[in-house]
């Protein structure tokens, strides 16, 4: 990779705003009110023909007890680790204080390249207040407006001189699997148990994870994005601004992977908030995967696994072919299982079924079975195509397809899922006029 960024600061200085302007869209949540940015959240930047990844952080507290700060000060500490070149922001209209005398001099013992930028320097008299940073003993200040973009253009100049020789690779046919589902099911701690460490925050309270986060996981022969997002909720039970957006950037996320799947607290069962996501997975012709989490706090017996499964499918009909699956994150249960079936999911959206095979294949059947006749008429299916699709599409050329009922097309959709492998994939049959 060309390098990576990483922007910090103490809170509420203008981060995520910096975050969205290098960025070019509107990707890291900004509100007024500090400790909005959470966990570390990356996205691609390129200036001057070079490409380089820009990690967003959290506010920097030092020395704090509140759990979410604390947390916070971990996860800056890792993207400080990550990163190449260090971009401390700080707020031009005010003078330094404790936290960012404090916070320069982690940035100073970290040994990493940095550049000083004073944001919110939106006009010629804040530019001159940047000066006060001059007392911390920093060799250059780079004043800038995130929201106008003023003062950018020098500031990636000087930039992209830091940054080491390289190319960035991006594959975008690496495979994007998203993590939803109601706030506190695990969807971060699936993430992290897959990762290996704690790349996302995770505590009791629900709503802990605020932003879309994209980690690239490479490990046991399989390389895909895992998606980990905000925990949604009903309309009526959001009551925050900010909630408001995560939940929306959730709702987003899933319309951009492949896989999508849904983690269901086993404590809870699936609730309507769960087949909401459902719908919406399945109207967006995402691969689907149900994961039941935190399998180990439910007393079992010999017949608790199919019940449960059974209870699911009933939810969940008429689609019932979707892989479901009964993991613990936190011991580590079945997890990677979950991962391959996710992958092979993905596998299956992708699947390609040649014209010739699948008219071999549909042909003997519909010819024993024909579509019955509706009003004296007769329907004749001649031929069958698969459509080039993101979702597993099949058009089906016939003399009358307004007549086609939905019995016949659900009984031509299980014959195909019964011959090819289209577990927890949407398929959609078009019929039209030979």
């Amino acid at each position: 990779m060309a390098g990576i960024v990483a922007i910090v600061g103490r809170p509420n200085v203008g981060k995520s705003t910096l975050f969205n302007r290098l960025i070019g869209e509107r990707k890291a949540i900004v509100d007024d009110i500090s400790g909005v940015t959470r966990d570390r959240h990356y996205g691609t930047s390129d200036w001057a023909g070079k490409e380089f990844t820009v990690i967003d952080t959290g506010g920097y507290v030092s020395n704090s007890t509140d759990v979410f700060e604390s947390n916070i000060r971990e996860q800056v500490e890792l993207a400080i680790s990550e990163a190449d070149v260090l971009l401390f922001v700080v707020d031009s209209v005010n003078d330094p204080n404790d936290l960012d005398v404090a916070f320069f001099k982690f940035v100073r013992k970290s040994k990493k390249p940095y550049l000083v930028v004073a944001n919110k320097a939106d006009n010629d008299e804040r530019m001159f207040m940047a000066n006060s940073y001059y007392s911390l003993g920093i060799d250059n200040i780079y004043p800038i407006s995130s929201l106008s973009g003023s003062g950018t253009g020098d500031l990636l100049d000087n930039l992209v001189e830091l940054l080491p020789e390289g190319e960035v690779i991006l594959d975008e046919n690496i495979p994007k699997i998203a993590f939803v589902g109601r706030p506190n099911a695990g969807k971060s701690t699936i993430c992290n148990t897959l990762l290996g460490h704690d790349r996302n925050i995770v505590t009791d309270i629900p709503g802990t994870t605020r932003d879309t986060l994209y980690v690239r996981y490479r490990s046991f022969n399989q390389d895909l994005y895992l998606v980990d997002t905000a925990g949604v909720r009903k309309k009526s039970k959001v009551t925050e601004d900010i909630e408001f957006y995560s939940v929306m950037r959730s709702l987003r996320a899933i319309e951009s992977v492949d896989v999508v799947a849904i983690v269901v607290d086993a404590t809870r069962g699936v609730e309507a908030q769960d087949m909401n996501l459902f719908s919406l997975a399945q109207k967006n012709g995402k691969g689907i995967v149900v994961v039941v989490n935190k399998w180990d706090l439910i007393e079992k017996d010999t017949q608790t696994t199919k019940n449960y499964e059974a209870l699911i499918k009933e939810k969940l009909a008429p689609f019932v072919d979707v892989p479901i699956l009964f993991v613990s994150a936190t011991t580590k249960q079945r997890v990677l299982k979950a991962l391959s079936v996710m992958n092979n999911v993905y596998n299956s959206i992708n699947r390609k079924i040649t014209t010739s095979k699948l008219n071999d294949f549909f042909l003997p059947i519909i010819e024993k079975k024909p579509p019955p006749s509706i009003k004296g008429k007769y329907i004749k299916i001649k031929y069958v195509t698969q459509l080039p699709t993101n979702c597993p599409s099949f058009a089906f050329f016939c003399n009358l397809p307004q007549y086609i009922p939905d019995s016949y097309k659900r009984f031509l959709e299980n014959k195909l899922r019964a011959n090819y492998d289209f577990k927890g994939v949407p398929i959609r049959l078009y019929f039209r006029k030979k």
